[in-house]
């Protein structure tokens, strides 16, 4: 395409519209459904990206059309175009899901101002805004999680926390300190930079449906292959014939085979123990226990290792945490990576599996703007007392080629401030990187402005305490296996939580 911005914005080559044509007629020809504009220096001047993006629309009102002065209007080139491209990816999937979703609503009569996406920032966007920032709800669903963990600890006066959310097919775990989690305008996520404001969390390929195998070397490996929803663990009953780590807690005792979702449902225990015989113990030459001991020992260590990615190699001190675990397998596996780190206590949620989708209830509507975009909040229904405003700058030591925001006490910045402000960037930078210069020069490079639509928060119920003794939730023995009492299994009273 022929054009050129200047770095101050001005125009060196003017746009031309031949070129524009031959574009769109290129993405005819190999039948495109989305397209991502990111024209140099459009965060100084959009004219051409705007150009672009209305003559692609009179063409082809049908195709997605994602602009980087749009998205993300701010320097570095590549981290607009990854962003850019992502958000092209990802917006034809979740916007027709969106529209699906929409005309179910409109069914319902549920109102368009009620109607709200977890963003991967830890609050919510309206709907229609939803496909065209589609890169920005990429971690929603762990966001939620972290979300809601964040209000659990609050309520259980607790400040420093570690959440750990264990599903079926990931694990993703988030440090919050003084009950703010950290955020990151950079993130990776499938080897693509990410550069939108996300909750700084830990992802990784370990979760219940994760398969183990052995290798023709002899090595016993854990994911990051994962058996899905479909057909899943084996002893879900539905064709797997892979063993999964689900498998290997239903070998091993943890999982109870008969009340599984309030006895809902019922697992397989026989399929677990013959596909993991066949492929892990009979292979290694070992008993069927020690191979499911096995398993859950590498996936836990790999989870640990998440944990320390975001704590101890940045310097934090684990002693001071309290481990939040969640997810439909998270309490499972928390309390081996608590004593194997050091951490010295755990806080369940009462419904672990549903703590994400509690999140979700519980986030405000945030918008994170340059100041070149921003927008009013009152048009999405939130009265004045219920608006919030937030201010950051984007600051980096000098030469760096990543920024991190630092809050704003007050409005307007005055001279007085500044030492403060600075002080405070070096600690966020060895809070986020492990390290600081305080010696060093500090640029600014953004200038950030957070929009908070505050809504109603979810209140928990609060339960009397249980007066008698814990006899009294006892409702029966399993036999286990912990390798830790010396092999073997053991009979394990089981209690009614609630």
């Amino acid at each position: 395409m022929v054009e050129r911005i200047g770095p101050q914005g001005q125009v060196r080559v003017a746009l031309d519209d031949a070129s524009v044509e031959a574009a769109i007629a290129l993405f005819e020809d190999e039948q495109v459904e989305s397209v991502a504009i990111c024209l140099l220096f459009s965060f100084m001047n959009a004219e051409h990206e705007w150009r672009v993006e209305q003559a692609l629309r009179g063409a082809h009102p049908q195709w997605w059309v994602s602009t980087s002065s749009e998205l993300l209007p701010q320097i570095r080139e590549y981290y607009r175009l990854s962003t850019v491209v992502t958000n092209a990816y990802v917006a034809p999937v979740l916007g027709r899901y969106v529209e699906q979703l929409e005309q179910h609503l409109d069914e319902r009569k549920v109102v368009p101002t009620s109607r709200f996406t977890m963003q991967s920032n830890g609050g919510s966007s309206p709907f229609n805004s939803t496909s065209g920032r589609a890169v920005a709800t990429i971690l929603s669903g762990p966001a939620g999680g972290v979300t809601a963990g964040s209000a659990l600890a609050e309520a259980a006066g607790i400040g420093d926390i570690i959440t750990f959310d264990m599903g079926g097919t990931s694990c993703d775990v988030a440090l919050i300190q003084n009950g703010e989690p950290l955020i990151t305008d950079r993130s990776k996520i499938g080897g693509r930079d990410i550069a939108v404001p996300m909750l700084d969390i830990n992802t990784m390929s370990a979760g219940g449906g994760t398969l183990a195998r052995v290798d023709a070397q002899g090595a016993l490996h854990v994911g990051p292959h994962s058996a899905g929803a479909v057909p899943g663990p084996a002893c879900y009953g539905l064709g797997g014939d892979l063993p999964t780590v689900t498998d290997a807690n239903v070998v091993l005792g943890y999982l109870n085979p008969g009340t599984l979702l309030g006895g809902a449902m019922a697992l397989d225990a026989d399929a677990a123990e013959r596909v993991l015989r066949e492929h892990v113990p009979e292979p290694l030459g070992i008993d069927l226990l020690r191979a499911a001991d096995g398993i859950i020992k590498i996936v836990n260590v790999k989870m640990g290792e998440a944990i320390k990615a975001i704590s101890t190699e940045r310097g934090f001190d684990l002693r001071d945490f309290t481990l939040v675990p969640f997810g439909g397998a998270g309490p499972v596996h928390a309390s081996q990576i608590a004593l194997d780190l050091g951490l010295p206590r755990l806080l369940v949620p009462p419904p672990p599996g549903a703590t994400s989708a509690l999140g979700l209830l519980m986030s405000n509507v945030k918008h994170d703007y340059l100041r070149s975009r921003l927008a009013d909040v009152a048009d999405e229904g939130f009265a004045p007392d219920e608006i919030r405003f937030r201010y950051f700058l984007d600051m980096r030591y000098a030469g760096q080629g990543y920024e991190n925001p630092v809050p704003l006490d007050r409005m307007p910045v005055v001279e007085e401030d500044l030492p403060r402000y600075r002080s405070r960037f070096d600690d966020i930078h060895r809070m986020c990187h492990g390290h600081a210069a305080p010696g060093q020069a500090v640029e600014v490079v953004n200038y950030r402005i957070e929009a908070i639509g505050v809504v109603p928060q979810v209140e928990f119920a609060r339960l009397e305490e249980a007066s008698g003794p814990v006899d009294d939730a006892r409702v029966g023995t399993r036999s286990a296996y912990f390798s830790s009492l010396g092999g073997g299994r053991s009979d394990v009273p089981v209690y009614q939580r609630e």
